[in-house]
């Protein structure tokens, strides 16, 4: 019964390390949202990637690479590069295109078990406030158009299914302003990605060998 407990208890503390562990300062994070990350009227599939069956159906691609390096435990600062294309399905023989482009610096804050009220759902995760703000566009032939400053806030939730790697949703109010046809588009998206975090020393050391498993 006595090591049934050990066990257990050593089991829950190395969840809990794992998600203190990879948020510290100094460690890097690299990865992608699936989806464009910016507002877009001719975007409608929910994970950023829809592909229409029926002839004439429309499609819409998109991906946000992100990097950052955690400056202070559980803060992070970094970048993420918005690229997404899509086109509408047909209708009477015509369809919408818009492609959306943007380059963005990132900001990022986890909250600690408890902080303002706020619990973790699973002991591998982590929710965290995430900011952006850069120059982007959406730019959809014969339609809107806007070009300008993007920006973006909005919680998410990491959920660490290894010592290095994260699945994550994020729930972001985007907007978009600037010249154009349209001076200011707004919505709310939904993401999802993967995030690998590593400590610097073995980021560099990969990057020296690449090779190396």
């Amino acid at each position: 019964m006595k090591k049934l407990i050990l066990l257990s208890t050593l089991f829950i503390i190395g969840f809990t390390g794992i998600t203190n562990a990879q948020i510290e300062k100094g460690n890097l994070m690299l990865g992608s949202d699936i989806g464009s990350g910016l507002v877009s009227n001719t975007s409608s599939g929910l994970f950023g990637l829809n592909f229409g069956l029926n002839e004439g159906a429309g499609y819409n691609v998109g991906i946000s690479p992100k990097v950052g390096y955690f400056i202070q435990d559980n803060f992070m600062l970094g970048a993420v590069v918005n690229l997404g294309f899509a086109k509408s399905a047909k209708t009477n023989g015509f369809s919408t295109q818009s492609t959306t482009y943007g380059v963005q610096g990132l900001s990022r804050y986890y909250l600690s078990p408890g902080e303002e009220g706020v619990d973790n759902l699973l002991k591998r995760g982590r929710f965290f406030m995430e900011a952006n703000a850069g120059i982007a566009g959406v730019n959809v032939k014969d339609g809107a158009t806007t070009n300008g400053f993007a920006f973006g806030v909005g919680p998410g939730y990491s959920y660490f299914v290894s010592n290095t790697v994260a699945l994550e949703s994020t729930l972001k109010y985007n907007g978009l302003v600037g010249g154009g046809n349209t001076t200011y588009q707004h919505a709310l998206g939904l993401n999802f990605g993967v995030q690998v975090f590593l400590p610097s020393s073995t980021a560099k050391e990969r990057m020296k060998n690449p090779n190396r498993g």
